[in-house]
């Protein structure tokens, strides 16, 4: 047990109070009331009319000047740091007497009394304004955000501070709550007792274990109602007592933050006050998932503490009982309400996430709340997941799959860039772009400066679906017509006007009228190679009195089987369409962002300039966030006729995410990645089809391969069943891969683009044993 705390407190009236302020630091006061304290002497001096003049502290004896040198230094290092933060500075001793400045030496902030034969340091406080020991049941929710925030700017100002004496063993920091075994016999209620027993326990099993991976500093551990001034409002107006700093884990000084505020509320409402508390606190420092775990146990440690320290203190005569117990039948009930929520609740009251389990009744709930018309799920027994890195995707049991079919995490799951972007930005704003914000702005300006000099104007939207409606809506406008041309298995939304262009959801095989669809080129049955196709699906928009408003084309052709465009083919598209008085649209939402491995835009290897280039899934890296690129000349054609605004398009939050993905794909040099990857995927998957003849086709560029499994190699009939089984059987093998084309008999090999060629292997084997387990 430190010294300090079994040391008497020093003996003294307030007549000698006064005095001392007079001799040690030349400063007249008429009266000294005690504040009380409880291993120190704390007074305030006041003059003759009453009004506060000082806080004299004189010290127990036991106290190492080191730790009163420290005091000092911190306090006139917050002063420095965070000016408005308001602590009590100490004065300078007599002759000099006047409150002490950064830079100060904190040696010569304390001067030297006796009592008899015993020596004490006093020093001299400014009086800050504000009500001291107010209740913290009364405390309104405003005033606990608050003090959420003045804890965490407190934390913050003393980030950088460091000294020597900081090091030490305080009984009242949680990250000894051990010691406090030794004082379980002094706790008088058998109840108590027992419940500081338990607590004890758990905090040695939960967080001691990962004490030293959590974020520590020099804290001021004890910022109580005790400690600090407030306004009639409840907020904090001064901060009056460092006695109790050391060196520990950040959480340890919100554990006693908790302590103090939620005493006297119960049940949920103490949870309520909690998350109130830490509210104020994240708008300054966010929590990592391991502190949100250990906060729990670390805050009912300290209310342990409470019980036990001043069990300890009375038994042994050094405190009167009602004042050194004041706290403690609140402290057992915030336990008790605590092991009645279980540690695991209780975490989770306080905002950490819950831990990954298996849920076995997800997919019947799935099926009640989404209904009958929602996609079906994956794979023959769906995957749940928990998490995901990279490539990698994991589920709640902790297996591990490499994700080869995702293409919304362009530059991988929890890319820490884009993490960062987004959580940086919704940290200082997120609203719509009728208020001025640079990020949409520059947003826009780097992706036109990724397009021929034509397409200047960017629109920015939320979704791929409202990308391509939005371009259909223009095209219609600017050209009077509403005839509409897609491939024959194509996807490019779900809007009702994206709905209409994208055969791959028109299940009873019946589409809208004002929309023609081609084959798209079948290089593998050497079918659909020229423009004829498309130039017949003209013929017969116009048989039906319509002319094109414009054609839509995926560069990879994703739901159509997956395949690598012709360049001579696209732009002969492109040329029949505008000779027919159309527009067209490149759908960048699959094949765009560096997928292809040539260039960041699938049209660019193609030669042409597109009057419409649609962004979406893989622009923000998973956060919804897209956009249609054009020319300035089309959209003037609006002007006067119709508004352009979405709420959240183009919002700081999700311009900063696709900002932070433009500068992963630059910085990374995911193009050089993507084909060199791309390359060996497609070789490894050669190698592989040369031992099953089922495999009629390996197809693709960069990261969009199809694999074409046939039921004979001669007739090359579609195998859209055993394709579903190999699927199926890769998700066991570790491996996520999906299938495509009009018979599902593509296997569709569309990862994140951090794949590399590490990982081929693992894809190329499980793709191996897959069609041999699957004969």
């Amino acid at each position: 047990m430190d010294a300090v705390l079994t040391g008497a407190r020093p003996r003294l009236s307030a007549e000698d109070a006064v005095a001392i302020a007079v001799t040690s630091f030349g400063v007249s006061a008429h009266t000294a009331r005690d504040l009380g304290s409880e291993r120190d002497r704390t007074f305030l001096l006041s003059d003759r009319g009453g009004d506060p003049v000082a806080v004299l502290k004189v010290s127990n004896s036991a106290e190492d000047p080191a730790v009163l040198d420290m005091e000092a230094a911190a306090a006139l290092h917050i002063a420095a740091t965070d000016p408005r933060l308001r602590v009590a500075l100490p004065w300078r001793p007599a002759p000099a007497a006047m409150a002490a400045r950064p830079g100060d030496d904190p040696a010569r902030l304390r001067a030297r009394w006796r009592d008899g034969r015993v020596a004490h340091w006093v020093r001299l406080y400014d009086v800050l304004p504000g009500r001291s020991r107010v209740s913290a049941a009364d405390l309104p929710d405003a005033a606990l955000v608050a003090w959420g925030e003045t804890t965490a700017r407190l934390a913050l100002a003393l980030r950088g501070f460091a000294h020597p004496a900081a090091h030490r063993a305080m009984p009242w920091d949680v990250q000894n709550a051990s010691a406090a075994r030794t004082m379980l016999g002094d706790v008088r209620d058998p109840r108590a007792r027992v419940a500081v027993a338990r607590v004890l326990e758990v905090f040695e099993e939960r967080v001691t274990p990962v004490w030293g991976r959590l974020r520590a500093q020099v804290a001021h551990t004890d910022l109580t109602v005790d400690n600090a001034l407030t306004d009639e409002a409840g907020l904090v107006t001064g901060i009056i007592d460092f006695g109790d700093m050391s060196h520990t884990a950040l959480v340890a000084d919100l554990a006693s933050v908790l302590d103090s505020l939620c005493g006297g509320r119960e049940g949920a409402e103490m949870f309520r006050a909690a998350r109130l508390v830490l509210d104020g606190y994240q708008r300054h420092i966010e929590l990592e998932d391991l502190e949100l775990e250990a906060l729990g146990p670390a805050w009912a440690a300290r209310s342990a503490l409470t019980v036990a320290i001043s069990s300890w203190r009375v038994a042994r005569g050094l405190e009167e009982r009602e004042f050194a117990e004041r706290y403690n039948a609140a402290c057992l009930r915030m336990l008790e309400t605590m092991e009645a929520a279980g540690w695991d609740g209780v975490a989770r009251q306080l905002g950490a996430a819950a831990a990954p389990r298996p849920d076995a009744s997800l997919a019947a709930r799935r099926a009640t709340a989404f209904g009958p018309i929602a996609d079906p799920l994956f794979y023959d027994e769906p995957v749940e997941v928990a998490e995901a890195r990279g490539v990698w995707i994991t589920d709640p049991a902790g297996r591990a799959y490499l994700d080869a079919y995702n293409n919304v995490p362009c530059v991988g799951h929890a890319h820490p860039r884009v993490n960062a972007a987004i959580a940086r930005q919704s940290r200082r704003i997120n609203t719509h772009t009728r208020y001025l914000h640079p990020a949409a702005i520059e947003l826009a300006e780097r992706l036109t400066a990724t397009c021929p000099p034509e397409l200047d104007t960017v629109l920015l939207v939320n979704s791929g679906s409202e990308a391509n409606d939005l371009a259909w809506r223009m095209a219609t406008a600017v050209t009077g017509r509403r005839g509409g041309l897609c491939t024959a298995f194509a996807y490019h939304g779900i809007t009702e006007a994206t709905a209409a262009l994208s055969p791959e959801g028109w299940l009873d095989g019946r589409g809208p009228g004002h929309v023609e669809t081609w084959e798209a080129p079948d290089a593998y049955r050497g079918r659909h190679l020229d423009a004829t196709a498309f130039a017949a699906a003209l013929a017969r928009l116009r048989e039906r009195g319509l002319e094109p408003a414009a054609a839509i084309l995926d560069g990879v052709v994703t739901s159509d089987g997956i395949a690598d465009l012709d360049p001579g083919y696209v732009r002969e598209l492109v040329r029949l369409t505008r000779r027919a008085g159309g527009l067209w649209i490149a759908d960048e939402v699959q094949s765009g962002h560096a997928r292809t491995g040539e260039t960041l835009w699938a049209f660019d290897r193609f030669g042409i300039v597109p009057d419409f280039v649609t962004l979406g899934k893989p622009m923000g890296n998973g956060h919804p966030v897209a956009a249609v690129i054009t020319r300035r000349d089309i959209v003037a054609e609006l002007k006067g006729r119709t508004t352009l605004f979405s709420t959240f398009g183009g919002n700081p939050v999700s311009a900063a995410a696709a900002l932070a993905v433009l500068d992963v794909i630059a910085d990374e040099r995911v193009l050089d990645r993507v084909r060199r990857t791309g390359r060996a995927l497609r070789a490894a998957l050669t190698e592989v089809a040369a031992a099953h003849p089922e495999i009629g086709h390996v197809r693709g560029i960069g990261l969009a391969c199809g694999v074409e499994l046939v039921a004979d190699p001669v007739t090359r009939e579609p195998d859209g069943p055993r394709a579903g089984r190999v699927r199926d059987r890769m998700r066991h093998l570790g491996v996520l891969i999906g299938t495509t084309g009009r018979h599902g008999n593509v296997l569709k090999i569309r990862p994140p683009l951090a794949l590399d060629d590490s990982h081929v292997p693992i894809l190329a084997g499980a793709l191996d044993a897959a069609l041999s387990q699957t004969r």
